[in-house]
């Protein structure tokens, strides 16, 4: 592996506390959205709220700067658009309460027809989402995150002890309820897409600190005579370069999507970013210190 800091000698440990302030505030964060996500207050997608999603194909080449005011010229709003322009396909995703659900796609179709007569179209399809449904599967998503984190807490707690479960699971809830508190805070659409993102977010995270979880428990067991925390620091500097190699090509990619992928994945390429730097940070500043704080007495070494 390439060193990118050849013998860093950084004392990661000993800014832990103002680390554990900055991570409280981020999970304050989460905590409030999932609070008003639960309310249904949040800017929540059709996924989550209800709508109409509706997919027409054109004779001719549509573009989505033609079709938005097009739309808001007819009275429509709070609506998402998605063009395919190799099929000259447009998706047209709409908020609306239940009692609007059955007029939503005829409204979209008769502003349509009005504003581009001579670009004939057809309905490929329609998707109405009701708020039942979209609480369901606000229930469900929860659950998935829940399971996931869970099964973190196991795997890690089987493959290292407690103590390095404990904080895995800490920082992989940590860096979780941050995206999603950031998300809230920056009024982006919560939906199944940003869950998606969430759960390849914790994997992630979970893969950085069992890196890192690795060399502590093998330095543990090679340096009897040093105090934890300094074999905790040892070890993290000792996979600093590679920590920092790693994020920086999964970060590149989540760029490389994000000013590139179209407006499909832009929210979650925009996650995977948030994810990538708040991963990387947790790993360091928020599970190790758990380790430490648990386990600074050295249990390790008893034979």
């Amino acid at each position: 592996m390439i060193e990118l800091i050849k013998n860093p000698k950084i004392d990661f440990l000993g800014k832990r506390y103002f680390a554990f302030v900055l991570s409280g505030i981020l999970s304050i964060l989460g905590i409030i959205a999932i609070l008003q996500i639960a309310r249904g207050h949040a800017n929540l997608g059709i996924d989550f709220a209800g709508g109409t999603a509706i997919q027409l194909k054109f004779e001719k080449p549509v573009l989505l700067h033609q079709i938005r005011p097009a739309l808001e010229s007819g009275g429509l709003k709070d609506f998402d658009l998605q063009d395919l322009p190799t099929e000259n396909k447009i998706l047209i995703r709409m908020k609306k309460g239940e009692e609007e659900l059955g007029q939503t796609a005829e409204a979209i179709t008769s502003v349509l027809t009005q504003k581009f007569p001579d670009n004939k179209y057809v309905v490929d399809s329609t998707t109405v989402i009701g708020p039942k449904v979209g609480g369901r599967l606000r229930a469900d998503a929860a659950k998935a995150i829940a399971v996931a984190v869970i099964g973190l807490l196991i795997y890690v707690a089987f493959r290292f002890q407690v103590r390095f479960g404990v904080g895995a699971t800490v920082a992989t809830f940590h860096d979780v309820l941050a995206v999603l508190g950031l998300f809230y805070i920056m009024g982006k659409e919560i939906n199944l897409i940003l869950v998606t993102a969430l759960l390849t977010i914790a994997g992630y995270s979970l893969t950085d600190t069992v890196v890192v979880f690795d060399r502590i428990r093998e330095n543990l067991r090679l340096k009897l005579k040093e105090e934890v925390k300094s074999v905790i620091n040892t070890s993290i500097n000792e996979v600093l370069s590679r920590t920092i190699i790693t994020s920086a090509t999964v970060l590149l990619t989540s760029l490389a999507l994000f000013f590139f992928g179209g407006e499909v994945i832009h929210d979650f390429s925009l996650a995977m970013i948030m994810g990538v730097i708040i991963g990387t940070y947790s790993s360091i500043f928020v599970a190790s210190p758990i380790v430490l704080l648990w386990g600074g007495r050295r249990p390790f070494a008893k034979k």
